[in-house]
């Protein structure tokens, strides 16, 4: 048995992607047979039993304007040293990055997990006004040299880190629950709730934050309905930009729901006839996953590591409003069994179970081979 500590900022109780992947790797490694502490931000120090182990929240100061609280590494560090961990999984490359010096110096292995691709990331927020390129590449090279492994989940994401020719970069696809996420959820009644008359529902599970670019979500429908389309937008997700989008949406078909229980989730997902992956910096894209695990069709941010993980059940598109209701109109024109049918075969392709042995890989607990090269 290994004692391993995993160890995120921007984590809430209603965050989706990095909570997700916390969540599916503390059970295979409990099943595994170790014993998994998780260390996460909260409003004030609670410590909660799980079936995969413990969740330990730190206080951590609010972030003005994401409705995110960020830990600071020194009460991250009292934590651990209490555990006595054995292996540390750091999934947050930014604000406790310094953790992998300190594992480092007790003796303790490492690894970084990388959600975010950081000269994309830099060239969207400065609009190409800086050298990102260089600023990242320094950054990244800082970051590999601190920790033991550095794992990237798609080959786009680990491109930034290639061309500094690291001996320690990992790839590790993540994974979709094939059961919770299922064309079976489709509800009838659902879909009548928004369509009672017709037409095509798209569904767009995002957080409402700068980055993911909901907006061009809303551009598209805005699109759609000016070619006399009748489509419904449906969002699943919050964040501190849900007010600006809702002005923005106004007299448009577009519906609010804020953020869902998984349940729901899946079924909304499922009903829809297309979702919307907007977003050009994701690495990954659990949501899109999980709506192609639903058998519904992803038109998705062309700039993004989507089109990748999308394969033919993907639409990439460019970012504005009118190439995304191009790529909405293609996949509509696409009888909706085969639609469906590429979709589900396309996530199945992608599994847990083989995450997390690729996880215990980089960890020293599985056979190399387990880590995709």
């Amino acid at each position: 048995m290994t004692r391993i500590v995993q160890v995120a900022n921007f984590v809430t109780p209603q965050s989706g992607g990095i909570r997700t992947v916390l969540a599916h790797l503390a059970a295979g490694y409990a099943g595994a047979g170790h014993e998994v502490l998780q260390v996460v931000p909260g409003a004030q120090r609670r410590r909660t039993a799980h079936e995969w182990g413990h969740q330990i929240e730190v206080p951590g100061t609010v972030l003005p304007g994401t409705g995110y609280r960020v830990m600071v590494p020194d009460a991250v560090w009292r934590e651990l040293r209490v555990f006595a961990p054995e292996r540390l999984e750091v999934h947050d490359r930014a604000t406790l990055r310094g953790l992998g010096a300190r594992a480092r110096r007790e003796g303790i292995g490492s690894c970084v997990v990388s959600h975010e691709r950081l000269d994309r990331l830099m060239e969207h927020w400065t609009r190409g006004r800086v050298p990102t390129r260089r600023l990242a590449d320094a950054s990244n090279r800082q970051l590999a040299a601190g920790f033991d492994t550095v794992v990237c989940t798609t080959s786009w994401a680990a491109e930034e880190f290639e061309r500094l020719e690291p001996d320690n970069l990992r790839l590790v696809p993540l994974g979709v629950d094939h059961e919770r996420f299922h064309p079976r959820t489709r509800d009838a009644a659902l879909r009548h709730r928004y369509v009672p008359s017709g037409g095509a529902l798209l569904v767009m599970a995002v957080r409402l934050s700068a980055e993911k670019c909901a907006g061009l979500g809303i551009d598209a429908v805005r699109e759609l309905v000016r070619r006399g389309c009748r489509v419904r937008l449906v969002v699943a997700g919050d964040g501190p930009l849900r007010r600006r989008l809702e002005r923005v949406a106004a007299g448009l078909p577009v519906t609010f729901l804020g953020h869902l229980p998984r349940a729901r989730l899946a079924a909304l997902l499922a009903t829809a006839d297309v979702a919307l992956a907007p977003g050009p910096v994701e690495t990954f894209g659990l949501a899109a996953l999980e709506a192609l695990a639903c058998g519904t069709a992803v038109v998705a941010n062309e700039r993004s590591a989507l089109p990748s993980v999308l394969g033919a059940a993907g639409y990439p598109a460019a970012a504005d409003g009118a190439a995304f209701a191009d790529a909405v109109e293609r996949a509509l024109a696409t009888p909706a069994e085969h639609r469906s049918l590429l979709a589900r075969s396309r996530a199945l392709e992608f599994d847990w179970a083989r995450t997390v042995q690729g996880f215990l890989a980089v960890h020293g607990l599985a056979p190399p081979s387990a880590v995709a090269a």
